[in-house]
């Protein structure tokens, strides 16, 4: 199992997908779904195993919690940092 930030914006939404397509190992996705993220962007794959959160990604116990129960074997951070004005 693999952990995906922001798997419901543009690019982690096609990262999930292409990876559910090529593997059949599950993803568990932690996303805020500020106006990035949105989850009709994994609706084709809402039925296979993937866990989508909508709690702040800041979240430490939230985090905690997820690594504890899934034990994902990686993390991959795909979220954008906003740019300085």
């Amino acid at each position: 199992m693999i952990l995906v930030t922001a798997g419901a914006g543009f690019i982690g939404a096609n990262f999930v997908l292409d990876w559910l397509a090529l593997h059949d190992e599950p993803i568990v996705n932690l996303d805020v779904l500020t106006y990035a993220g949105n989850l009709e962007n994994l609706t084709s794959i809402m039925t296979r195993a993937i866990c989508s959160s909508k709690a702040a990604s800041r979240t430490m116990n939230l985090i905690e919690e997820l690594l504890r129960s899934h034990r994902p074997r990686t993390i991959l951070n795909l979220a954008a940092v906003p740019a300085a004005t």
